[in-house]
């Protein structure tokens, strides 16, 4: 069986930015089992699949070790490739997903994720937590996510994280969100995954899903531009509107070819 199979970097305007995800076009589903392995095959953050339907785009995102619920760089990668190379005409690409229906919508080169809102609430921190990060946060709350909140960018960028204390962690989907106020943003953020082969994810969509309310209430804002400060760097404009945050990007691709099964 041959395969088409596309790499994209999504939330950059650049190749070697952003967050790199491939994305397999199928006419049907394959077993599951063979949809991670070729996510571990490819061995970047996410593969995105997607089965073309009458109601909208069927779609499924696998990291190297699990099924997600909810991911925001292939499914702007997902639909980065129905529109430019698939040659989809409509203006509005609707994906049917663990987490709903998702819209995603096009304007010259910029694409919006149409997501819903995951507004944190304040938590404790996990001593475990704790002891994985080197810097204490002055706050932190929980969604799906853990977020980490700190005085200022510069405690964001000189973030250290333990793999071996955090790998100890099972939060399942989730992970760790560290976040400040921006220097040349209206916020930043860095994520981390426990018991992931990707540490450090470059840019996370899903993420602000819950950084967007946050800062929206925070800042007394509801349009807002983020950058994620990974060593790849991505750049995220940003709308909260209650149970729907709206998150914008660009897209590029890197390589395509076939892949045989």
């Amino acid at each position: 069986m041959e395969l088409s199979l596309y790499q994209v970097d999504a939330f950059t305007n650049k190749v070697f930015g952003g967050n790199p995800a491939c994305v397999v076009p199928l006419k049907k589903w394959l077993k599951n089992e063979t949809l991670l392995k070729i996510a571990q095959e490819n061995s970047v953050p996410e593969t995105a699949f997607f089965v073309d339907t009458e109601t909208g785009f069927h779609l499924r995102w696998f990291t190297p070790e699990i099924e997600m619920d909810l991911c925001g760089h292939a499914t702007l990668a997902s639909a980065f490739i129905i529109k430019e190379y698939l040659n989809y005409s409509k203006k509005e690409i609707n994906f049917k997903t663990l987490s709903g229906t998702l819209k995603v919508t096009s304007k010259d080169s910029l694409y919006t994720l149409d997501f819903p809102s995951r507004d944190p609430v304040e938590a404790n921190l996990p001593g475990i937590i704790s002891k994985a990060v080197s810097i204490p946060p002055v706050k932190t709350f929980k969604s799906r996510d853990y977020v980490l909140v700190y005085n200022n960018q510069t405690d964001i960028e000189n973030i250290v994280v333990d793999p071996q204390i955090l790998n100890q962690i099972d939060l399942k989907t989730g992970g760790i969100i560290v976040t400040s106020k921006g220097d040349f943003a209206d916020f930043v953020s860095r994520f981390f995954t426990p018991r992931s082969s990707v540490l450090e994810d470059p840019v996370t969509g899903s993420a602000h899903c819950s950084l967007i309310p946050y800062w929206s209430k925070v800042l007394n804002k509801n349009k807002m531009k983020a950058f994620q400060l990974s060593k790849r760097k991505g750049e995220l404009f940003c709308v909260n509107k209650g149970e729907r945050v709206l998150i914008t990007g660009n897209a590029k691709i890197y390589s395509r070819g076939i892949i045989w099964i």
